[in-house]
This record gives structure tokens, sequence and C-alpha cells, in this order.
């Protein structure tokens, strides 16, 4: 027993020795620093992003009321100066509203065919105006599917992945030109998100992402510094969907039998053996 309690005495008094020194005061107040940062930096962006719209609106529609009509007349003196924070806004979402309203009567959509009408008379400005009413029309619509769901795609060559947002279905020329059934893909920039790439990817080789396309969007933009955990069960993540190796052998096999990537769907009349007779001349 004495032995023993030695042996773990001389133990503890060597795990003591080599024990991880504490940090110090400097080291302490500089990871209370950080922290603080960490908390108080994405509460003050926030806010101050929203008190800069709010300000900049208030600038731009305080002027266009009437003195009568505008609140800030009223308030006593010494407090005119300061405003209303935000009426300028809420005037602004009021005139939204009732031009929404309006549209939906007859006059309303009678003055829409008008003043369209008008705009598709003039060079410059209709191209402007059917660009954009066509993207709203597509991204504020009910029944819009437009960067509703986050895919996985290999891109830029096999093996690589990346993230892209589902815009709809392809339609038209592009969609009659390929084989597969073709979905528009948008493939974003880091860290800005609102340019990149329009991609035609079959919808075999897209991966239907479980996160949301907000929590996609964050993990762009922060250069994958912010990674949305999987929410799968653990079943599921011990297996994995993609793997490149079948493409890259359905490559090989393109190569070797000299397969053109393009098939025409549709071969013209007195060409169907064309390809066949490229074959055996090689």
């Amino acid at each position: 027993m004495t032995a023993n309690h030695d042996n773990q005495h001389d133990s503890d008094s060597e795990n003591a020795g080599h024990a991880l020194p504490s940090p110090g005061f400097f080291a302490r107040v500089r990871a209370y620093f950080l922290t603080g940062v960490l908390v108080s930096a994405p509460l003050v962006i926030t806010f101050g992003l929203a008190w800069w719209f709010i300000e900049f609106v208030d600038s731009k529609v305080m002027p266009l009321i009437p003195g009568h009509y505008n609140p800030v007349y009223y308030l006593p003196e010494g407090y005119q100066e300061y405003g209303i924070p935000g009426f300028g806004l809420l005037v602004i979402l009021i005139f939204i509203t009732v031009v929404g309203w309006f549209t939906t009567n007859f006059a309303g959509r009678a003055l829409i065919k008008l003043y369209e009408r008008i705009l598709a008379r003039i060079p410059a400005v209709r191209s402007i105006y059917g660009a954009v009413k066509q993207i709203l029309e597509t991204v504020l619509a009910n029944q819009s599917n437009a960067f509703r769901q986050a895919v996985l795609l290999e891109y830029p060559r096999r093996g690589m992945w990346a993230i892209g947002f589902i815009t709809g279905e392809t339609k038209g020329e592009v969609q009659n030109l390929t084989e597969d059934t073709v979905i528009n893909i948008f493939l974003p920039t880091t860290p800005n998100p609102t340019s990149g790439f329009l991609l035609f990817v079959p919808r075999r080789d897209i991966v239907i992402l479980d996160m949301t396309v907000e929590e996609a969007i964050k993990m762009v933009m922060s250069g994958g510094i912010v990674t949305p955990p999987d929410r799968r069960s653990a079943e599921l993540q011990a297996k994995p969907r993609v793997s490149a190796k079948t493409y890259e052998d359905v490559d090989v096999l393109r190569e070797k039998e000299n397969i053109p990537v393009l098939v025409s769907k549709h071969p013209e009349p007195g060409n169907e053996n064309t390809d066949d007779k490229s074959r055996e001349d090689a």
C-alpha cells in the first residue's frame, strides 16, 4: 500500500511538473478582446447598415412630402432637425402597397398596358424594362422555384465540386439541342455571390443539398469559413453519394471508342451513318 501510494504521489508530482502554463495577463486580455469582437461586430454592422438604409430612404422621401402633411412640421422647435427616423421608409412601403392594389383593378391594368406600349416604342428603354420585369416576375412569383434549392455539381472539372443554385428548368433551343433533361444552375463567385456563371447541367449530374439557400450563400460568401452542420442521419453521413471515378471511366471509354461528346438527336437525312463511317475509317 505504501509503495503504491508513493508511486501515485510521484506520478502526480511528475504530471504537475509537466502541466501547461496558465496564460499570461496579456494573453487573457487578447482572448477577451477577440471574443468581444465576435459578439459585438455582427450587431454593430447589422444595426449600422439598417440605420444607414433608413436615413438614405428618409433623405430622399421626406423632402417630397408637402410641409403641412409632413409630421416633422408639427414637432416642437429644436426637434425638427432630428426628424422621425423611418417615416420615409414607411411612406414608401404604403405607396408600393397602394400601387399593387391599384393595378389589380381594371383601371390599373389599362394604365399598365398604356405605359408599356409607350415604353415598347423607345429602343433602349424597352430592352432594360423588359429584362428587369422578367427577372422580377421570375424571382418574386409565388410559383417560382428560383433559388429555392442549393445543389452540388462538378466544376470546373471532374473531381472538383462547387455549390450552385437552381434557377429553373432549361427550355427552348438549349433544351431541344441537348439529349438529357437540363437544369439552369447559377454558380456564384466568392465572396460576391451577386456575380457568377449560368450553367446548363443535366439533372443526373447535380446533387440536391439538404442545407438551405441562406446557409449555402453564407458558405459561399465566407469562402467556406462558415460551414452549416450536416443535419442528415449518421447512417447517411457515412455513405458518400457522389464520386468522380464513374465519370472518369465514361470519359476514358469515349476516348477509346472515338465517340464525340455532342451527338445529334436527329441526324439529317443521308447522314445517319456518317459517324459509323468515320469510326471505320479511323
